[in-house]
């Protein structure tokens, strides 16, 4: 019989009839805990938030006769695994897509879960990187250098770049003149009731919704320099009601634009005339990465035998490494480091000789 009729003929509610129907999917083995009073009703209650009955004796033998046997205890540890469906990522993807592509929901009938926990962290990982990557193809198309999308960013991430100045876009006659009407009919009712003590619940409620729609009105896109988007890019995450966010125009250090030579030429290379502005020509296409990685090759026009100088950073990193390698190496092996100083008169330092005793025997 289907939930409904059941709950039909016994004269309870469906909700009643799927918690009842879900202690009895517990273990048997529990059962038969409660059963001899091993365990307290909202303890069984607590074990039917999963279906894997194996994991529900495991959980009970580690949590037993301890002091982390309390109901909150047991969901926690049911749970450990999963993502909370008020997670960003959840959110940012929505449950019936995780749905629709095999995922699977965990739902406590006994208690409030806010929505659930999602148990397949991987497949829901894997969605949000497909989401974030069809974001970024979408916004590749205004021609920033690079875009760095991450399901968040760590503080500060943003140190050390340069933030380009846009200007706000205009307004459409029609937006105009909406945010005119609002401004006007906003004004009108802080006249008239000026003077009240408390405002109307209808007269509050409207300010409120004339507040908003003038933010949105007034948070307008900004527009860059078409040079200088050529030289920046965008950080793009989800923020904590998993909506999308996009931070644009941030210029790297190693992407600066080097010092122009001759600033009376009318001209200059790779599309660009003397104020700055791209000709018309073919937009550069982004690298976007995702969580770190590239996320597809970027296309490059030039010849792949072309040797590319590497950026001063990686340079400086790679040579701290090769002198930590370098040191190590002399101060384990006394003989490579005689040879060193005999064949090409280099002096060891004296200090490396007083962190090894090797070295100074």
């Amino acid at each position: 019989m289907s939930e409904e009729e059941i709950s039909a003929r016994h004269f309870v509610t469906p909700a009643i009839v799927k918690q009842r129907l879900r202690l009895a999917s517990v273990s048997p083995k529990l059962h038969e805990v409660y059963a001899e009073d091993g365990m307290t009703l909202e303890q069984l209650m607590a074990f039917s938030v999963t279906a894997d009955q194996a994991r529900q004796e495991q959980v009970w033998d580690s949590v037993s006769g301890s002091q982390l046997d309390e109901p909150y205890q047991i969901r926690r540890v049911l749970t450990e695994n999963t993502v909370r469906a008020s997670d960003r990522r959840a959110q940012f993807i929505g449950l019936d897509a995780y749905e629709q592509a095999g995922g699977t929901v965990m739902r406590d009938l006994f208690e409030h879960d806010d929505g659930g926990w999602l148990q397949d962290v991987p497949l829901l990982d894997r969605l949000v990187t497909e989401k974030l990557k069809g974001e970024a193809d979408t916004i590749a198309a205004e021609g920033w250098k690079w875009i760095a999308a991450a399901v968040d960013f760590p503080y500060g991430n943003t140190n050390g770049l340069r933030e380009l100045d846009g200007q706000p876009a205009d307004l459409t006659e029609e937006e105009r003149a909406t945010l005119d009407a609002l401004n006007a009919e906003h004004a009108k009712m802080e006249e008239d009731y000026q003077d009240a003590d408390e405002l109307p619940d209808e007269i509050d409620q409207r300010l409120g919704e004339i507040e908003a729609a003038r933010s949105v009105l007034e948070a307008r896109s900004l527009v860059y320099n078409p040079a200088e988007i050529a030289l920046a890019g965008i950080f793009i995450s989800i923020d904590a009601e998993g909506l999308l966010s996009i931070t644009r125009g941030y210029v790297r250090p190693e992407d600066e634009a080097p010092a122009v030579v001759d600033p009376e030429s009318d001209a200059q290379g790779d599309g660009e005339t003397s104020e700055g502005q791209k000709t018309n020509g073919p937009v550069q296409r982004a690298a976007i990465t995702v969580g770190g990685a590239l996320a597809e090759p970027v296309e490059d026009d030039e010849d792949d035998d072309t040797v590319k100088p590497l950026p001063d950073r990686l340079v400086t990193e790679l040579t701290a490494h090769r002198t930590l390698a370098l040191r190590n190496a002399l101060a384990n092996d006394p003989a490579v480091a005689f040879q060193a100083v005999v064949c090409t008169g280099n002096l060891i330092r004296v200090d490396d000789v007083k962190k090894s005793p090797k070295l100074a025997e």
